[in-house]
């Protein structure tokens, strides 16, 4: 039987013959752990005139993860007539947009290991093909970078929402939940999410609250806007996984056996003492506050609105912005 010439095979070649069978043999399952040529981007768009194009997408060959959404290694391929670590460099790209520490390349013959997360040492050192790291492996490097106890474990790796069309969260969103729920784990109580408009930044939030709420870390939550039509949009469209266990607050009235409020401020605080209906509330009844458009003067000390995060200052405060302040007097 005529043995294959390496140096003839594909790119996909090397890749079905070589590479994802060396990550199979380390105990990564196909379905659950590995997806081949992911798009990180969907490409850049390209303006000229009146045509509107896209640029090719950014598309890494393979996105190992420990758990849906917690990508953990990326290995980009090349065929065998480059060096083992020719695709490294493209590699270490993909890694640092997607925030992934261990990242690998390959032509086949074995594998050249950068290590993001500094728990290797060397950083980069060259593997044959039956020593690819296995899940637990590169997960406990990862919690040991992540500094993950057994309790921060339980809320990092808490489940996301996935509906029935599987929609999954862009690169960018990943980062900002995951890293999100990472701070919060760690005891950060105050955080910021500055993200561009049209980026998703409801759906980012409703996807950390989700997970908080789903681990039992955050149980009563208070999501607040400065437009009606915000918090109907968010109600009716991001939010209503949430079901039954979600409530708008209306006419000023007050139903304290809910567990997810989606509020306008105007609609829970006034001039006038009476109208401060927040207060019917007690200091600790919410744990986790978000501010929509909390640039919009939530952050001003002078500010109604900043009486209620005030007053709920034990709670998380989490902001979303698409214009962040930072002066001597403000800071979102």
């Amino acid at each position: 039987m005529e043995i294959l010439d390496k140096k003839k095979l594909t790119e996909r070649d090397i890749c079905s013959k070589f590479i994802t069978p060396a990550i199979l043999y380390a105990g990564w399952d196909q379905h659950h752990h590995i997806r081949e040529e992911v798009n990180v981007t969907h490409g850049r768009v390209l303006v000229k005139g009146n045509t509107v194009s896209r640029a090719k997408p950014r598309r890494a060959d393979y996105i190992l993860y420990y758990k849906p959404n917690l990508p953990i290694a990326v290995v980009e391929a090349k065929d065998n007539t480059h060096s083992v670590g020719a695709g490294m460099q493209q590699a270490l790209a993909y890694a640092e947009m997607m925030d992934i520490p261990f990242v690998f390349s390959s032509n086949g013959d074995g594998f050249l290991l950068h290590d993001r997360s500094g728990n290797y040492d060397p950083m980069e050192r060259e593997l044959s093909l039956s020593e690819f790291p296995r899940p637990v492996d590169l997960w406990t490097r990862y919690r040991k970078w992540k500094g993950l106890d057994e309790r921060k474990e339980q809320i990092v790796t808490q489940n996301y929402y996935v509906d029935e069309v599987g929609k999954a969260p862009r690169y960018y969103q990943l980062n900002a939940i995951n890293r999100t729920i990472e701070a919060i784990a760690n005891g950060q109580n105050r955080v910021l999410l500055v993200m561009a408009t049209g980026t998703g930044k409801t759906y980012t939030a409703f996807q950390i609250i989700w997970r908080l709420w789903k681990a039992g870390v955050k149980k009563r939550i208070l999501f607040l806007a400065d437009r009606n039509i915000l918090v109907d949009q968010t109600l009716t469209n991001d939010f209503k996984p949430f079901g039954s266990a979600m409530t708008k607050i209306r006419k000023r009235q007050v139903d304290k056996s809910y567990e997810i409020y989606l509020s306008l401020y105007q609609a829970v605080s006034g001039n006038e003492e009476e109208r401060n209906i927040y207060k019917q509330f007690s200091p600790d009844f919410f744990d986790l506050i978000i501010v929509d458009e909390c640039h919009r003067g939530s952050a001003a000390d002078d500010a109604m609105w900043r009486e209620i995060l005030d007053y709920f200052k034990s709670a998380t405060h989490i902001g979303l912005t698409a214009t962040p302040k930072e002066t001597k007097y403000i800071s979102n």
